[in-house]
């Protein structure tokens, strides 16, 4: 998907599926920018680092928010966080027109993780944009292992993401989901 003005802001934290996107748009000669926000999850210091090291790497550049949230998690689940994550977005958003883009896909078990979703967020956009913003997920029909290899095949910087939901120091940390997905894919590609 174009717009006018091919600008992008990638909600960026720094793990496979942010990465994956930067370069998506880039193949396709967007003019990308990230969005880093600090929310209080547990891995903000290591997400982070990883932020800046791969917005370093492919020379873009990402705005740090901070926002003090009290956040409710259940069974690995931030109630509401794709949803709060689009809105700061919006929010932030330096163009007239362009897109946000999230690097959702869909073998997880989040159910902010969709093309419904989407669909219910982007009527929210159109309210305030008239249409003009739109949320793009290249990778919304995608599984993570799809991911994994976009990431392999263009030889993307995977030593430099970071994924751990529980804020380990050193991942995978072999509980949370995300580190379990990881083991798996990092066994198929060796």
């Amino acid at each position: 998907m174009k717009t006018e003005n091919n600008k992008v802001v990638i909600l960026f934290s720094g793990g496979i599926d942010s990465t994956a996107c930067i370069s998506y748009y880039q193949q396709r000669n967007f003019k990308v920018e990230g969005l880093f926000i600090n929310y209080g999850q547990k891995a903000y210091k290591y997400e982070k680092n990883a932020v800046e090291k791969i917005s370093e790497y492919f020379k873009i550049n990402t705005q740090i928010i901070k926002i003090n949230a009290k956040l409710i998690i259940e069974n690995g689940i931030i109630q509401g966080r794709n949803n709060f994550l689009l809105s700061v977005a919006l929010m932030n958003f330096p163009y007239s027109n362009g897109l946000i883009s999230l690097g959702i896909h869909s073998s997880t078990i989040f159910p902010d993780c969709s093309q419904n979703f989407i669909q219910k967020e982007q009527e929210i956009f159109d309210l305030y944009s008239s249409g003009n913003i739109i949320i793009d997920c290249p990778f919304v029909n995608m599984t993570k292992r799809d991911i994994f290899e976009f990431c392999v095949i263009n030889k993307l910087p995977l030593n430099l993401t970071y994924s751990c939901e529980n804020g380990a120091a050193k991942q995978p940390c072999g509980k949370c989901s995300t580190c379990k997905d990881l083991i798996e894919l990092y066994e198929i590609k060796n």
